[in-house]
C-alpha cells in the first residue's frame, strides 16, 4: 500500500488521464504474457475493483478488468496504488514488472500529476487554488456569499474530476463580478454595457496605455477561448469535430487564471470606488 494524503482515499483529487489507463493496460498485457494470463489478469482486476469473483473466461476477465480500470481511474491516487499493488504481487511470484522509474516516467509522460517515491505517492503539481479576497467592501453585501458559493462549487467540481463544470462555474462568477462596474466612471466614460464583453471593452477604453488595458485584454482572450466551441466549449457547447477535450490539469489552470482575474476586478472596483468618493 502506498502512503499519501488521507483525504484522497475518500474524496478524489481528480481522475488519472485516459492515456495512463491505456499505458498501464499495455503493461499488464506484457506481464500476463510471462505465464498463465488468466490468473494474472484476475489479480489486477481484483486490485482495481477491491474485490469481486472470477470472470468466466480470459476474454471476459480482460473486458471486466478494463471496466474496473476505467472506473478506478476516477480517483488518480487509488488507481496508481491499485496498479502498484498488482505489480508487487506479480513480482513476488517471480514475474517481471515495470520498476518504479518506468512507472514514474509513464506518469510524467502523460502528465498524470503524481510520482511514486516508495512508500509514498506524491503530487507533482501545485493544486492550491489562488486565493480571492474574502472581503469585498466596494461591492454589494450580497456579493460575498455569491462569490464564496461559486468558488466553493468550482473547487468541488475540480475535486470530483468535473473540469468543464468547474471552469463554467467560475467563468460565470467572472462575468457576474464584471457587472459591478456598470455605472462607474464619469460622464461619457461611465460604463453602460450590460454584458461581460461590452463592460470589459468600455473598461479598456478608459485605461488606454495603462497596465489595466493589457490585463483586461488577457482576460477577454481567455474568456473568448473558453466560450468558443472549438476552445474550452464551456458556454456554447463543444464542436464535435474540432472541439478540444479539457483535461483536469488544464481545468485547474483555467480556474486559477480566472481566480486571479476575479481578484483583479474586485481590487480594481475597490480602487475606482475609493477614488470616486475622494
Amino acid at each position: 500500500m502506498l502512503q499519501f494524503e488521507s483525504n484522497w482515499r475518500f474524496t478524489s483529487p481528480g481522475p488519472v488521464p485516459l492515456s495512463v489507463v491505456h499505458a498501464f493496460s499495455e503493461f499488464i498485457d506484457k506481464i500476463a504474457q510471462q505465464g498463465d494470463a488468466w490468473p494474472i489478469v484476475e489479480k489486477f482486476k481484483f486490485y482495481f475493483s477491491g474485490g469481486g469473483g472470477y470472470s468466466s473466461s480470459l476474454s471476459w476477465a480482460r473486458s471486466d478488468m478494463t471496466d474496473r480500470m476505467h472506473d478506478a481511474a476516477k480517483n488518480a491516487p487509488l488507481f496508481i496504488e491499485a496498479f502498484w499493488k498488482g505489480c508487487n504481487d506479480c513480482a513476488s511470484s517471480g514475474l517481471h514488472v515495470p520498476d518504479v522509474a518506468l512507472i514514474n516516467a509513464t506518469l510524467a509522460e502523460h502528465k498524470a500529476g503524481y510520482e511514486i517515491r516508495p512508500p509514498y505517492l506524491v503530487a507533482t503539481q501545485d493544486y492550491t487554488p489562488i486565493a480571492v479576497p474574502q472581503h469585498t467592501p466596494s461591492l454589494d453585501a450580497q456579493a460575498k456569499p455569491l462569490i464564496e458559493e461559486a468558488l466553493a462549487a468550482s473547487e468541488r467540481f475540480l475535486n470530483e474530476g468535473k473540469g468543464r463544470a468547474a471552469v463554467s462555474e467560475i467563468l460565470w462568477l467572472l462575468e457576474t463580478i464584471a457587472t459591478a462596474f456598470r455605472g462607474t466612471g464619469t460622464g461619457d466614460e461611465s460604463v453602460q454595457g450590460k454584458y461581460f464583453n461590452a463592460i470589459v471593452k468600455e473598461l479598456k477604453g478608459s485605461h488606454r496605455g495603462k497596465a489595466q488595458e493589457q490585463i483586461l485584454t488577457w482576460m477577454t482572450t481567455l474568456h473568448r477561448y473558453l466560450s468558443s466551441p472549438t476552445g474550452g466549449g464551456v458556454r456554447h457547447g463543444t464542436d464535435l469535430k474540432e472541439g478540444i477535450a479539457m483535461q483536469t490539469h488544464e481545468a485547474r489552470l483555467y480556474c486559477n487564471l480566472i481566480r486571479s482575474y476575479i481578484t483583479f476586478l474586485i481590487q480594481e472596483h475597490e480602487r475606482q470606488t475609493a477614488v470616486a468618493t475622494v
